[in-house]
């Protein structure tokens, strides 16, 4: 292995490292902030715990969008929502089963099936629907998230956080107990926050495109796997911590939530920069992550909760998937 390798994988690794730590502090700011100004601690996790969870994704995308590398940018939202699903989800329910609340069952769930769904027939129409692909190549471009489809994916977004607040707004709030600090820190937090996010989503954005260039990877390949699973630290080390307290009940639903803000918003925020091209192996990924989704709503319906059994199967699924994409 050369030492140019070596030194692009160690910068992947440190921007790793900085999206995770950017992440916390950002949350950590954002939400001393809020209870600063009395905002109810579900509308904190539902906004801005959410949007620092996903800022790793954000900013990888839209940076990956700013220059260029379209293929970067989509395969890391398919593939963290993938990750999401079936690693997040699969190991809290070895550790311990995980109940399945029944808005998530109702509401959450079969609306991040709808999206994928809509998203896949609105960028890959012309080939599901009759036009034959002449030569088998996965770089081969099939559709493009344009900036309608972006701005309509934020539409969605606004509506949907808005009606989670107006929900959340009719139900007895609780008492704030969480930590309050002065208002100059919250603010020093957030923008330290900010700029290590930014700075390992350059990181981890170069690092990716150099090794997937010396060592013959696509980017598709790179984002789908090594990119997905570094940016979705954030769910799986708080979640894993969680399951181990025992305090699984709102694991699903923060996992669903973060991957209904991959599509809607960083996608959305994605495309409005620039139109994201989908090619044949993002195609197949996005099908791949319908029937990865029906497949966890029927594990989670089946008995309300999700099994150390069939968190075992996930587990297994989700090696089965990333072999498939290194082979194909």
């Amino acid at each position: 292995m050369s030492i140019y390798i070596i030194l692009q994988i160690m910068l992947l690794v440190a921007g790793f490292v900085c999206l995770v730590k950017g992440a916390d502090v950002f949350v950590g700011g954002s939400s001393a902030l809020a209870r600063n100004f009395h905002v109810p601690g579900l509308i904190i996790g539902l906004t801005i715990v959410a949007l620092g969870t996903s800022a790793p994704e954000l900013a990888v995308s839209t940076l990956a969008a700013f220059q260029g590398s379209n293929e970067i940018a989509i395969s890391n939202v398919v593939g963290s929502n993938t990750f999401n699903l079936l690693i997040v989800l699969g190991v809290c329910a070895v550790i311990c089963p995980l109940p399945v609340e029944k808005v998530v069952l109702t509401r959450d769930f079969p609306f991040s099936i709808i999206i994928t769904v809509l998203l896949l027939i609105t960028t890959c129409s012309s080939v599901l629907f009759g036009v034959h692909i002449t030569e088998y190549n996965v770089n081969q471009e099939v559709g493009t998230v344009t900036h309608l489809i972006g701005f309509i994916l934020l539409i969605l977004f606004v509506s949907y956080i808005g009606y989670l607040i107006h929900t959340a707004k009719r139900q007895p709030s609780e008492d704030e107990t969480g930590e309050k600090k002065p208002l100059g820190k919250c603010v020093l937090l957030i923008l330290v926050g900010l700029v290590f996010i930014i700075a390992g989503g350059q990181a981890v954005v170069h690092g990716a495109k150099e090794i997937a260039r010396v060592v013959g990877m696509t980017e598709t390949l790179i984002g789908l796997t090594i990119v997905a699973v570094g940016t979705s630290l954030p769910e799986l080390v708080t979640s894993i911590v969680a399951a181990k307290k025992g305090e699984t009940g709102l694991a699903i639903g923060n996992v669903i939530g973060s991957n209904i803000f991959n599509l809607l918003f960083i996608l959305g925020v994605s495309a409005m920069i620039r139109p994201i091209a989908v090619n044949i192996a993002s195609m197949y990924d996005m099908m791949i992550l319908i029937f990865i989704s029906i497949l966890t709503f029927f594990f989670s319906f089946s008995s309300k909760r999700i099994t150390r059994l069939e968190g075992l199967i996930m587990v297994a699924v989700y090696v089965a998937d990333v072999v498939f994409a290194i082979m194909r």
